[in-house]
């Protein structure tokens, strides 16, 4: 797995302690808490893990596991080019996925518009931004066929096509489908790529080469 602090991938073998076991109930649940420290940074993983006793058959099944600690999960550094205003949006929806997926997808939907109305789309609707990007005639704002791919794909997907985004509800907290926000802030990655970070690096290049 990756290591939640700083990314780099580590052998998923944990050491397990068990904190509780409950004989009342049935059926008969233990708690266990399972760690791992990361040999790249050095700090300890926490899992929380709900487990149900096959009696009268020997062994336990997990039911749940949450992450005790890190809260939140380890995504690559926030590019210096990013406004900051999106930079704070964004880097809160990646600290509350962990949390709470639907406050994440809600920031990250706020994120995009931002972007997208940074670029001239400043209409209401999230939708319709999407719709002006994808039917954008200036060859200088077209964007690549992969990046449209993945802008076409979020008005069908699930709460962004059940639910008109505004700019006034963006920040509505909506239900989502399974790795929904996680796919939210896949899609801000690129986006970021695309309008600030490589831009920027096309800048200094030239910069260079001028000197």
């Amino acid at each position: 797995m990756d290591c939640p602090h700083c990314g780099k991938a580590f052998h998923d073998s944990w050491h397990e302690v068990e904190i509780q076991g409950n004989p009342h109930t049935s059926p008969i649940l233990v708690w266990r808490t399972n760690s791992k420290i990361c040999q790249a940074c050095l700090n300890s993983v926490l899992n929380l893990r709900k487990y149900q006793l096959n009696l009268p058959q020997p062994g336990v099944t997990l039911v749940e596991e949450f992450r005790v600690f890190p809260i939140n999960t380890f995504r690559k550094p926030t590019p210096n080019e990013i406004p900051p205003d999106i930079k704070e949006d964004y880097e809160e929806a990646c600290k509350v996925l962990s949390i709470s997926n639907k406050a994440s997808a809600a920031l990250s939907r706020r994120c995009l518009q931002a972007i997208f109305q940074a670029q001239g789309y400043c209409q209401r609707d999230l939708a319709v931004q999407i719709d002006a990007l994808l039917n954008e005639q200036d060859p200088t704002k077209a964007i690549p066929s992969a990046v449209r791919e993945t802008v076409d794909v979020i008005r069908n997907f699930g709460n962004f096509a059940a639910h008109r985004i505004t700019d006034q509800t963006t920040l509505q907290i909506l239900a989502v489908e399974p790795g929904e926000a996680e796919w939210c802030l896949d899609i801000l990655e690129e986006m970021f790529d695309h309008y600030y970070v490589e831009p920027a690096q096309a800048k200094a290049r030239k910069a260079a080469l001028d000197a």
